[in-house]
């Protein structure tokens, strides 16, 4: 494989295994790997010399991999790694999908590099990484401050959303998935002016 390849080849969706998870805010990046790999007719299949579940997609001459870690959300870049490695995938040609709570229910945002604003997950891929140059899916899941809760975030990340912000977050994960052919292709730009072209978002 070619490294200079610009298109995502790797895309990986961050959340915690177990079911009392499953439904929570910080699983939004699981919800949205499962939603791609639904739509492929693509199945998740546990490998343990990565630390995680992986299904593979083929579009024409393309490959794609889809990695949920099983590490937990903290050790996230355990199997970022080893499965890039083995596949000889650079960072920038991977895509991580995660619950971003700077973000409002119903918005979806795409970009490269920048910082993890707290998240766990990614400060761990990036340390793994030795660099923040990967591409990011971010999710919004919501505040509880702008929400007018009195959560505490690493709480409210670990409940699941209400059925109106629910709805508003998949409605987003459905229009992320129309961008990922253009990823794949390594159209950037174009996706991101289709996503970012977003409807307004509900009310809390």
């Amino acid at each position: 494989m070619n490294p200079h390849d610009p298109s995502i080849r790797l895309i990986v969706g961050l959340g915690n295994v177990g079911a009392e998870y499953e439904r929570t805010r910080h699983n939004a990046g699981f919800w949205f790997v499962d939603a791609v790999a639904r739509k492929a007719g693509a199945r998740f299949a546990a490998e343990r010399k990565f630390h995680g579940e992986v299904a593979r997609l083929r579009d024409g001459g393309r490959e794609l991999w889809l990695l949920k870690p099983t590490t937990y959300m903290n050790r996230s870049g355990q199997s970022v790694v080893a499965l890039a490695l083995y596949y000889r995938i650079v960072p920038t040609q991977i895509l991580v999908a995660h619950d971003e709570v700077d973000l409002p229910p119903g918005t979806v945002r795409l970009k490269r590099g920048g910082g993890t604003a707290g998240h766990n997950g990614l400060k761990d891929i990036q340390a793994r990484l030795s660099t923040p140059d990967f591409w990011r899916l971010r999710i919004g899941v919501g505040h509880p401050r702008t929400l007018a809760l009195t959560q505490e975030v690493a709480d409210f990340v670990l409940h699941g959303p209400s059925r109106e912000h629910e709805a508003a977050i998949d409605e987003s994960i459905g229009r992320a998935l129309q961008v990922v052919p253009a990823l794949v292709e390594g159209q950037f730009e174009r996706a991101m002016m289709q996503l970012h072209a977003a409807p307004k978002t509900p009310a809390p």
